[in-house]
């Protein structure tokens, strides 16, 4: 227990340390933190004065594949380090995304599926949203998507859950 406390005083005593010696850098991270959580429900137009669900303020299709993307990585189990990694650099390499966009989309992912209350209600509900936005023709790279990140061992659920997002899509 006394290592632990030892490790995290010395943490505490570099973060106290680097905050004296950058005040301007250490305003500068925690603003941006802020803004980024202040912003993330701004990003989609969530409108509560309409009594309307955030996923409806979805315009942008790449969003609405990384949500989908996202809670399909969460269907069965917490995903691993390396899944969400995985996820990260698909998002980046289809999309063309920068560093800062992927962790936005990802972090406007995870939100989206809070608001909808899990992985399966969050991908039929985003799904008929995408096929609202855009039809579907999107259904291309929302395949590609998933199939870099599972491959080919799809598990019962995800396999239901892709039939659902098929019909939703209108995929035949």
């Amino acid at each position: 227990m006394h290592i632990l406390i030892a490790i995290m005083a010395a943490i505490g005593g570099v973060i106290w340390w680097w905050v004296r010696a950058n005040p301007r850098d250490a305003l500068s991270v925690a603003d941006d933190a802020i803004t980024v959580v202040r912003n993330a429900p701004r990003k989609i137009a969530f409108r509560r004065q309409t009594k309307e669900h955030p996923v409806e303020g979805i315009d942008d299709t790449r969003l609405a594949i990384a949500s989908i993307a996202l809670a399909f990585v969460h269907l069965d189990d917490l995903p691993t380090r390396d899944d969400l990694q995985r996820l990260t650099l698909v998002l980046r390499k289809t999309f063309k995304l920068s560093a800062e966009e992927t962790e936005e989309m990802e972090v406007l992912g995870k939100w989206i599926q809070t608001q909808c209350g899990g992985a399966s209600e969050t991908i039929s509900r985003v799904g008929r949203r995408l096929y609202k936005i855009d039809g579907s023709t999107s259904w291309g790279a929302l395949s590609d998507v998933l199939q870099q990140l599972v491959g080919d061992e799809l598990t019962p659920r995800q396999h239901d859950v892709l039939t659902d997002l098929r019909l939703a899509l209108k995929i035949r």
